[in-house]
């Protein structure tokens, strides 16, 4: 998460809203660990209009 929040210029709590959500297309749960797909995690934010 802190890597994606630096990548992505958007703080981790709201990355942590996001990746909440179980239709999250860029996220990978590995146990309790969140792991977020980077070329998923772009085009969605490509999409995205705000955030």
């Amino acid at each position: 998460m802190e890597e994606a929040a630096v990548y992505s210029n958007i703080g981790q709590h709201k990355l942590r809203e996001l990746t909440a959500d179980e239709r999250c297309p860029f996220v990978l749960w590995v146990g309790n660990k969140r792991l977020i797909k980077r070329r998923q995690f772009d085009e969605y934010m490509s999409r995205a209009y705000s955030i």
